[in-house]
């Protein structure tokens, strides 16, 4: 900052070494406030990425229907695939995955034999998430099964889509964090933690952030309870970045267990902009994609170093994620999909600024009264 306004100042006598205001300043801010809206990194992460070739799909090119008719025809010919084939028999698996998850873990949830009972709950969620996978047409590649993440332990990873927990679910079992919910979701959640604790909360217990991370303590410190199943970003990035992860997560303690999530959105885009659709489109644009193609990387695990707290531990796990993924590492915080920049962001390019322009008048109106006092 203090460069680029010493060349503003460049034509004038007074430098910002002087320590004094000149209206020049003003333009750094200006130059600043245009450069992040011609080349916004932040915004275009809440959008779905751009293709640069055509996956003749209509929702990535409504203009289709110009470039030749040779091609309009092939498109034609895949709406009938993807609508009238594909499309039924990815409905009747899902049906049948959700069916059978409500159903098997509520059966299971009455058994006694806590062994035998954690054996059949961990076989009844790996068959429903699989067949809800095969619903999804979803082709998924894991690497370093070595890394797998550990009963005990946190696993966090980057966010795009709810279908994140089918896809990562599909290699192995996870306990749930989150909101306890109504209707059809909420049968589908109390008939999950009648055979697996998951980490239900009421919308009163959000709020308290200690008796949540009370709860997940207690989770972890049981280390025959499945990982807990953590996406830091609290909300879907476009799968180019990874943004800010939360800091609560890794104040928990215990061993962290990194995963990284690369979709490919040449055969369909599994970006949920909940801005602009609700679930049910969102999961009707997935069914009739071509399919849902993606690479899950387990990383080494990852525990705190001896004076790091937690809001670097997060950071550090960040950029090994997107190290990993092949993504944007970027420090902006996920909320300002819905939420104005935060006061404390413009307070801080302030505070700057001033302690620039009055530092060295600060520094020299207290020397004094510092050589006055050891006088006294």
């Amino acid at each position: 900052m203090e460069q680029e306004m010493g060349e503003l100042r460049r034509y004038r006598t007074q430098s910002i070494s002087r320590g004094e205001f000149a209206l020049s300043d003003s333009f750094y801010f200006y130059i600043k406030g245009l450069e992040s809206i011609v080349d916004d990194q932040v915004t275009q992460r809440f959008s779905s990425e751009e293709l640069v070739s055509w996956n003749l799909l209509t929702r990535t090119n409504h203009n289709f229907h110009y470039i030749s008719l040779r091609l309009t025809i092939i498109w034609g010919l895949g709406v009938i695939i993807r609508y009238c084939v594909l499309f039924p028999l990815r409905i009747t698996l899902a049906i049948i995955g959700l069916t059978w998850l409500v159903i098997g873990t509520t059966l299971v949830g009455f058994l006694p034999n806590k062994r035998l009972k954690n054996w059949l709950s961990e076989l009844v969620h790996l068959m429903c998430y699989r067949i809800c996978a095969r619903g999804l047409s979803a082709t998924i590649q894991y690497h370093n099964k070595e890394n797998k993440p550990q009963k005990g332990g946190i696993c966090v990873a980057n966010h795009t889509s709810p279908i994140d927990i089918v896809i990562l679910a599909n290699d192995g079992c996870y306990a749930m964090v989150g909101q306890s919910h109504g209707g059809l979701m909420g049968v589908i959640q109390r008939s999950m933690v009648r055979s697996c604790p998951h980490v239900w909360f009421e919308r009163s217990e959000m709020r308290d952030r200690n008796a949540v991370t009370s709860r997940l303590r207690a989770h972890v410190a049981a280390k025959t309870n499945l990982p807990i199943l953590i996406f830091p970003e609290g909300t879907c990035i476009n799968n180019t970045s990874v943004m800010m992860f939360k800091k609560g997560s890794f104040e928990i303690g215990g061993t962290i267990y990194p995963v990284a999530i690369k979709y490919d959105p040449r055969f369909g885009d599994a970006f949920w902009n909940s801005a602009k659709y609700n679930m049910v489109n969102y999961l009707l644009r997935m069914m009739t994609s071509w399919a849902i193609v993606v690479n899950v990387w387990y990383l080494p695990p990852m525990t705190r170093r001896e004076g790091e707290d937690a809001a670097q531990f997060a950071n550090r796990v960040k950029s090994a994620i997107a190290h990993q993924g092949g993504l944007l590492d970027m420090a902006w915080d996920g909320s300002l999909k819905r939420a104005k920049v935060k006061e404390e962001f413009k307070e801080q390019q302030q505070k700057m600024y001033s302690s620039m322009v009055m530092g060295k008048k600060g520094r020299n109106s207290q020397e004094p009264h510092t050589e006055t006092t050891r006088r006294q």
